[in-house]
């Protein structure tokens, strides 16, 4: 015979069956981990304001119509009236009466602040101190998907969580024409960003560098590896354990890799995938992503349809938030309790909006503890007069009584203070409210 006829054992075919079996039929009960959940309520705020600028960014010459605004509320996730956003959050527009059509009636608009302005041009300078981290992170994003080349549409879908520019497309990529092409034709769908050239200096994940980093520091190989941090008192089963304990024995898969010759549902493929995903994670800016936005990406990146399984199988590495309703993967490793310790560049943008937004939170303190101040004051004159009124007094059975018309006088009179003096309506709205007041 010329070739040897191949046969494979029953024990190796049922060790690789029961391989592809474990890994779908693993389950690991999630739970709730408040810390980072609050990670993510603490921006909230932020990122509602972020929204707003956002949506007036887009309209010619950036103003819009106050009404106009208001009708957009349900998609900007604003749960208060625009005015009551503005006054919120004093600092941002400057409001001002203007036509829509050159023979209607003045109505109110908005338009960006003098320091809203200030603070888009130094947004322009961090951009253009940081473009050679923006332009490694699209590239990275480019070589480790399947045919290095993604939707364009996907890409603008994303750039808030990796930080890109909005124009990026129309104003970076034409002046990178080494690494970058676009093909295709115009219209939703049918654009694409492709990799001209391999970089292989971005073929490097972060675990990978990692690595090297501490073989450096040490003068010992180090494997490269997942760091794994299950939270306090969270315990796995043994059969989980025995799991986890041989899949981190796997050789580490890079996310840069050809995989072309792995099977989809092999331990050595669910390596690359979690590589991956830790990789997407630690390129984004708060090294979370929403799971929908990730679900995009399945065809690029060779995602399984059950590729959310792997947050909660990987608890140790990832945590799987369900706050505000959404799902959003969550690296681990990059904080340390409710607090980002892995800064990206970029969020250099983020502190200057937030000092922004505190210094207008701190003048409305101020103007509510003003007010406040001059309502006592009214409120303790106002007794005073009616103190110098004549009042009539009957004696009934040994009691003393206040003229009930005087009474009411006094208590109409306190209640157009207090609404003069707060503009909030009736006097029951009368509580002062701090700077870190959560009303979305």
């Amino acid at each position: 015979m010329l070739f040897k006829p191949h046969t494979i054992s029953s024990h190796i075919l049922s060790n690789h069956l029961n391989q592809l079996r474990s890994i779908s039929s693993l389950k690991v009960v999630w739970r709730k981990d408040p810390e980072l959940d609050r990670a993510i309520e603490n921006d909230k705020r932020f990122k509602l304001c972020a929204r707003v600028v956002r949506e007036v960014l887009n309209e010619p010459r950036h103003v819009i119509p106050l009404r106009y605004l208001e009708k957009r509320r349900q998609r900007m996730h604003l749960k208060v009236k625009i005015e009551t956003f503005l006054n919120h959050n004093p600092g941002l527009f400057d409001v001002y009466l203007d036509r829509i059509k050159p023979k209607t009636e003045p109505v109110r608009f908005i338009r960006f602040s003098a320091k809203l302005q200030n603070f888009l041009e130094e947004q322009k300078r961090i951009f253009q101190k940081n473009e050679d981290l923006i332009v490694a992170k699209l590239c990275k994003l480019l070589m480790m998907s399947k045919n290095k080349v993604v939707s364009a549409d996907k890409l603008l879908h994303v750039k808030k969580e990796f930080g890109f520019p909005d124009d990026f497309l129309v104003d970076l990529v034409p002046r990178y024409s080494n690494y970058f092409r676009l093909i295709g034709s115009p219209g939703e769908g049918q654009s694409f960003l492709e990799l001209v050239n391999w970089e292989p200096k971005f073929a490097k994940s972060v675990i990978e560098h990692r690595a090297e980093e501490e073989s450096e520091r040490i003068g010992i190989r180090v494997r490269p590896n997942f760091r794994v941090q299950l939270p306090s008192g969270f315990v796995l089963k043994k059969d989980m354990r025995d799991w986890v304990r041989d899949w981190m024995e796997l050789d580490y898969v890079s996310p840069y890799a050809d995989v072309s010759h792995l099977e989809q549902n092999s331990r050595e493929m669910e390596k690359r995938m979690v590589g991956v995903f830790h990789e997407l994670l630690s390129l984004s800016l708060y090294k979370r992503i929403p799971v929908p936005i990730l679900g995009k990406f399945c065809d690029e990146y060779r995602f399984s349809n059950a590729f959310s399984s792997v947050f909660t199988r990987h608890s140790g590495i990832f945590y799987m938030s369900l706050k505000g309703g959404i799902e959003t993967a969550v690296l681990r490793e990059a904080y340390e309790g409710d607090k980002l310790v892995d800064l990206d560049p970029l969020l250099e943008i983020k502190d200057k909006f937030v000092e922004l937004l505190e210094e207008g939170w701190r003048q409305r303190a101020e103007e509510l503890r003003l007010k406040q101040e001059k309502l006592r004051r009214d409120m303790e004159n106002s007794a005073t007069k009616v103190d110098q009124m004549s009042v009539k007094e009957t004696n009934v059975d040994g009691r003393r009584h206040v003229d009930n018309g005087r009474r009411r006088a006094f208590k109409d009179f306190s209640e157009t203070v207090l609404q003069e003096n707060l503009c909030f309506g009736p006097a029951r709205s009368l509580q002062y409210i701090g700077v870190g007041e959560q009303y979305i």
